[in-house]
């Protein structure tokens, strides 16, 4: 005990007129290896998914009429069973006043969520304005391997300004 207080002593008698120093940097949060990790594998998925996007690539699609596709070896049923509604879309996607960019990186999401929660009906609402978006996102949708076939929405679903997605689950 005694030795202790002489420490003490010791240390303030050798501390004696020494000026505190003033801690004026910012030492930033750690985030954790696990938050780290969250949030690579969100940017590599969404990178992956973008890869499939290429604004260079032009399909075989009629623009005149309808928008739809079927992918080589699908039964050409589901074309119909789109066109008609038979199948509901279990989430959408609204890209009206979006711009080009955006709305790639909001497909790629959407494709995403599609497969994480193992939904196999999409609708994505293009709207009209210029156009651009609604004979874009087919050509971006045909490119990617897990859509099986697209179709311009019945009124129910959006009609004219809308396209369903059928997904490989």
């Amino acid at each position: 005990m005694e030795k202790d207080l002489d420490d003490e002593a010791l240390f303030r008698s050798a501390m004696q007129g020494v000026k505190p120093l003033e801690q004026n940097t910012y030492v930033p949060k750690r985030m954790s290896v696990k938050k780290k990790k969250q949030v690579l594998r969100d940017t590599r998925e969404t990178e992956d998914a973008l890869f499939f996007f290429s604004d260079g690539y032009e399909p075989l699609l009629n623009e005149e009429d309808k928008v739809r596709y079927l992918r080589a070896g699908e039964d050409s049923h589901l074309l119909k069973q789109l066109r008609r509604g038979d199948f509901s879309p279990e989430i959408f996607l609204d890209l009206h006043g979006v711009t080009k960019k955006q709305a790639k990186l909001e497909l790629a999401a959407l494709l995403l969520a599609c497969e994480r929660e193992n939904f196999f009906c999409a609708s994505i609402m293009t709207g009209y304005g210029t156009f651009t978006l609604k004979h874009q996102i087919p050509r971006w949708l045909v490119q990617h391997p897990r859509v099986r076939a697209l179709h311009q929405a019945p009124k129910e679903w959006g009609g004219d300004a809308a396209i369903l997605v059928l997904l490989d689950v």
